[in-house]
């Protein structure tokens, strides 16, 4: 349910709407729109006359959110939601590309990753710490010396840091080194730790898990934001489908109907979503086409000698192929990507 407050509304009679609901059992989450106040009522409000909260004073408006997701809906928040990190601004008419290599294996490669791909227009970088691997007995990460690597290379060349946290035990180290927190496939539906992350200052990175549908993938966004934390980015990064030719299938069709379901920020992983270096810039290039408001791209500069995902990671030369076709795709929807650095 979402309440309307007046134009005016003034404080003392907010606090009373507020107070009523809360004596009630509902949870609260408060919100300041263009003009109005807006609050949104968690739990089941069906037996709620909309009627006794529409007198309230200071109310002008009181309706009921349909979708099972409340915060994340576009019925509680019409206008897009912008997260600004320092000088980098996610959902706005940029489209901000994510690049690095699958996992930090060495400072040297990270350095030589994160020099180019930052020349090459890249805002974030992306690299894993604590890697989720489904061998046991393949590369898990290099752990803090791994995030203490990406941090150094990020701010050498001006970047954001993007990576992966395990479980909520790593939350509070991982803070310390990133400005994103990325939420892997196999973990979007640990409701624990969603709600964890809930508690977070960092915006959360929600990669779609590999069989969710996208009401699942959506209401695993929710545990995030009832938790407090309204920073939430959406990943599409492929489904498992009866398909034997891609690692994955990249659902394109879940960008455009995320962004009208939900107001948040929506990306899209090629590289996980294909698994094959040759298929990513084809679908990176849809992806934009189709409204992205970012893409997360895996770039080494030996991939054959990677330890982790070498096969779905861009060479240097491929990557910036993929930047100079994406300039020309962003532009045509009205949309931006950053320039090359000289």
């Amino acid at each position: 349910m979402v309440i309307i407050m007046e134009k005016n509304a003034e404080k003392t009679q907010i606090g009373r709407v507020i107070e009523k609901l809360d004596t009630m059992g509902f949870k609260i989450h408060k919100s300041k729109g263009v003009d109005h106040t807006i609050l949104g009522v968690i739990g089941n409000t069906s037996k709620i006359d909309i009627r006794d909260l529409q007198i309230l004073p200071g109310v002008t408006d009181v309706y009921r959110i349909s979708a099972p997701y409340k915060l994340v809906s576009r019925e509680f928040q019409h206008k897009d939601t912008i997260i600004k990190i320092k000088d980098v601004e996610i959902g706005g008419d940029e489209v901000i590309v994510i690049a690095g290599p699958c996992a930090i294996e060495s400072k040297e490669q990270t350095m030589i990753i994160a020099e180019h791909v930052s020349k090459a227009g890249a805002k974030i970088l992306r690299g894993g710490a604590f890697k989720p691997r489904t061998s046991p007995y393949s590369f898990q990460g290099l752990g803090e010396e791994g995030l203490k690597i990406i941090r150094e290379a990020a701010d050498k060349y001006s970047m954001l840091v993007i990576t992966e946290v395990m479980d909520k035990e790593q939350i509070p180290l991982v803070e310390e080194y990133t400005d994103i927190i990325q939420v892997g496939a196999r973990n979007m539906q640990n409701f624990t730790f969603l709600s964890a992350l809930g508690g977070s200052g960092k915006p959360v990175f929600l990669k779609r898990g590999i069989s969710a549908t996208i009401k699942e993938w959506l209401m695993s966004a929710e545990y995030i934001l009832s938790g407090g934390n309204r920073d939430v980015i959406m990943c599409e990064r492929g489904i498992r489908t009866f398909e034997t030719y891609t690692r994955n299938t990249l659902d394109i069709s879940a960008i455009p109907v995320v962004q009208k379901q939900s107001h948040l920020p929506v990306f899209a992983d090629p590289s996980h979503g294909t698994g094959l270096r040759n298929k990513v810039i084809p679908m990176a290039r849809a992806a934009i086409a189709a409204g992205a408001d970012g893409i997360m791209i895996e770039v080494h500069h030996d991939p054959d000698n990677a330890l982790s995902d070498g096969a779905q990671s861009l060479l240097p030369d491929q990557f910036d192929s993929l930047m100079d076709q994406s300039r020309i795709i962003a532009n045509v929807i009205g949309k931006k990507i950053a320039n090359r650095k000289e």
